[in-house]
């Protein structure tokens, strides 16, 4: 369970405090998922990025699990971040010099040495999202819809509670955008995994399913 409670994020500047985010509360259950829509600069990204624990709330709680993610220290909540929570953004961040399956197993990396289990486990994400044949493609040699699809694989490969994707789809055409919309939906929802997208595409949206709207840092009901 995702439990998000009366959450707030101002950042400071010269004419005082800004506040980007006010009195967020929502919930998540296993298996559920959720699209938070909104115009630019509405708060979408750093509602994800403090969800993500990839920032810290000004005020309110956020809980995984059961679990604080902000009570934890820095080395401690790095570790929660990479195996509780898969992220794709709208740019792919993929390494250049790398392939689309080392890619993918690059998670992995930061708990040591990659078991071959999870390689076998990329190799069968790539095959899910169509792309058994360019598993040895470096970045460049690859579309832009072949690169997200890439990045939805690498976020899910460790098996993540909770998936996060902030404008996934915001660069591709309506035909890739909707291919890794069903692929998010599909390989997030595994096993009672949640999902939360960022979008500001009604058709992404409706392919989620369960819509909130934040209209000037507020989570309308």
């Amino acid at each position: 369970m995702l439990e998000v409670d009366r959450l707030a994020k101002s950042y400071p500047a010269a004419g005082g405090p800004v506040r980007v985010l006010d009195d967020v509360s929502l919930r998540v259950a296993p298996g559920e998922r959720m699209a938070i829509m909104g115009p630019s600069g509405s708060g979408k990204s750093t509602l994800l990025t403090i969800l993500g624990t990839l920032d810290e709330p000004t005020a309110g709680g956020v809980r995984l699990d059961g679990r604080d993610p902000f009570a934890l220290s820095a080395v401690e909540r790095a570790a929660f971040r990479n195996q509780a929570i898969g992220f794709v953004f709208q740019e792919h961040f993929l390494l250049g010099g790398l392939t689309a399956l080392d890619n993918v197993v690059l998670p992995a990396l930061a708990t040591g040495a990659v078991a071959p289990a999870t390689v076998e486990r990329a190799r069968s994400l790539l095959d899910r999202v169509g792309l058994s044949g360019r598993a040895h493609a470096l970045p460049g040699e690859l579309s832009g819809g072949e690169r997200q699809r890439v990045a939805v694989a690498r976020a899910v490969v460790l098996g993540p509670r909770l998936v996060l994707a902030d404008e996934p789809t915001g660069q591709l055409d309506a035909a890739n955008a909707g291919i890794v919309a069903d692929l998010l939906v599909g390989l997030a929802s595994e096993a009672g995994g949640m999902l939360v997208v960022a979008t500001h595409s009604p058709a992404v949206a409706e392919r989620i399913g369960r819509v909130r709207q934040l209209v000037a840092g507020r989570l309308e009901t």
